[in-house]
């Protein structure tokens, strides 16, 4: 028989567990494993964007293609993959979480398997074009499934500080893995290595992961889907001729402006439309909406780091691959050191407003640092202070920003939601190395201009070049730090009546 203090605390606990119940829904069972999986799913997308770029030079030279072709290798996952991100991420919506995650795992999974047994560069370019466009599919409806899991503030705070950290991570790690498969195996195995990671990844979504999708007959808004689709398309692929053919190509400067004037139809439509692709309630949440604008921002500011530094340890200090990637793990031990401070500790009490301008002010004050080396510097004293302070800064802004770009949004359009961040990030980032690496071409020629060439003069105006990067991309930090700030809400963000509404049965 249950003793008279057990029978007094049951009641209490079962009504404690009835009243959280009826504010954030019923637990969704296994959410540890789910945070697992989707951390997976999104560590492979991010590790793609960077993991092959070391190994390209291999790849040339065992494929025997041109220049014209490697650049090609890098635009056809950026261009398939920042144009459909949108529509992946409302196939989410009306098809159920689960189906995305596992179609886009799978398929991931395929295209990476073809890219990695291409006997030419012809199929080399299709496959990584098919891992853009299932890593469009595959990364929305894998934040989209953390949003939906995790709806008790406090647990929800830890699994996007672990989602953040792999997020902002994916890029460094992706460096010092694609230099060790490149150097030690071969760079076929960068794109070998996903198969390893989708197969583990689909285990997990089979086991644990609930597919909710909105009742009735799915819906997809065609001409939103072709003005998002084209608008994107020609603005990424305006931007990548920019960088590749420089700013007087007309055809950078007709993708861009036709890609503008079709997204601006596309935000026309959304307003008419009866079942918008993106709809203006998304965006319009004035903390959502500064979390897009933020990660936009951060994309474009972020090359900076990973582009310009690993040129300056590779061709100035002549670091290996290797070398070169464990040179920025400390970057991504910060990192993740400040994803957990940033979401478990900061954002509950204080809100984003203060963290968020606080992560874009060490990101811009880590790029002013950077622009002190020279041609003489060492790791230790001269490139490791301001990886950390980069490193903090950016667990500041991916986390945070991250879990209040789905926050209060319901569980029907978190698909679309969670899209809106990975696109914003993909066209900052497309944005920012067209300037950047334009910026820096321009300083390079301009220092040697006059000059008598010479191996000393072309490594300083390389790292001229760099330094200019450098200032641009603390420029655009120093911008969002403002930006967020005042865009922002203050206060701790607070339970959303939509959200409550609308957790997943």
């Amino acid at each position: 028989m249950a003793s008279p203090s057990e029978s007094a605390t049951t009641p209490s606990k079962t009504a404690e567990q009835a009243v959280e119940e009826a504010e954030y829904g019923p637990r969704v069972a296994h959410e540890w494993m789910i945070l697992g999986v989707v951390s997976l799913a999104q560590l492979m997308v991010v590790l793609d964007a960077t993991v092959v770029t070391i190994a390209l030079p291999s790849a040339q030279r065992d494929l025997g293609f041109t220049n014209a072709s490697r650049q090609w290798i890098v635009t056809a996952y950026a261009l398939a993959f920042g144009s459909l991100l949108l529509v992946g991420g409302r196939f989410a919506d009306l098809f159920g979480r689960r189906t995305a995650l596992i179609g886009g795992l799978v398929g991931f999974g395929v295209a990476s398997a073809l890219a990695g047994i291409a006997p030419n560069v012809g199929i080399l370019i299709g496959g990584r074009a098919l891992q853009g466009l299932f890593g469009a599919l595959l990364a929305p409806a894998a934040l989209s499934a953390l949003t939906t899991t995790f709806t008790r503030p406090a647990e929800r705070n830890r699994a996007f500080a672990v989602y953040g950290a792999v997020a902002g991570a994916g890029g460094a790690i992706g460096l010092l893995l694609g230099g060790l498969l490149t150097e030690y195996l071969n760079w076929r195995w960068t794109l070998f290595i996903n198969l390893v990671i989708a197969g583990v990844a689909l285990l997990g979504a089979l086991a644990y992961v609930p597919n909710h999708r909105p009742a009735g007959r799915p819906s997809l808004d065609l001409p939103g889907t072709a003005y998002a689709c084209s608008g994107l398309f020609l603005l990424v692929f305006g931007f990548s001729r920019a960088e590749a053919k420089g700013w007087s190509s007309p055809q950078s400067w007709v993708s861009l402006i036709v890609g503008c004037v079709l997204l601006v139809l596309f935000a026309w439509w959304q307003r008419r439309a009866t079942h918008p692709l993106l709809p203006l309630r998304v965006v319009g949440e004035r903390n959502r909406g500064s979390s897009y604008l933020g990660m936009f921002i951060t994309g474009a500011g972020i090359f900076g780091v990973f582009l310009f530094l690993t040129y300056y340890m590779q061709q100035i200090l002549g670091y290996s691959p290797v070398k070169t990637g464990l040179a920025f793990l400390p970057m991504v031990a910060a990192l993740m050191v400040s994803a957990q401070i940033a979401t478990i500790t900061l954002l509950p009490r204080i809100g984003p407003r203060p963290v968020v301008p606080l992560g874009m002010l060490f990101g811009g004050v880590g790029m002013l640092w950077l622009t002190r080396l020279d041609l003489t510097s060492s790791y230790a004293p001269h490139i490791l202070p301001p990886l950390l302070i980069l490193g903090f800064g950016m667990g500041l802004i991916f986390a945070p920003a991250m879990a209040m770009a789905t926050y209060g949004v319901s569980a029907d359009d978190a698909g679309v939601a969670s899209a809106m961040v990975n696109t914003c990030q993909q066209v900052g980032g497309s944005i920012g190395v067209a300037l950047l690496s334009t910026l820096a071409a321009s300083a390079a020629t301009n220092y040697a201009k006059g000059k008598a060439a010479s191996a000393q003069v072309t490594a300083q105006a390389n790292l001229h070049s760099y330094a200019t990067a450098y200032r641009w991309s603390a420029a655009f930090f120093f911008v969002g730090m403002v930006v967020c700030f005042f865009l922002y809400r203050w206060g701790a963000p607070k339970g959303d009546p939509e959200l409550q509404s609308s957790v997943p049965m």
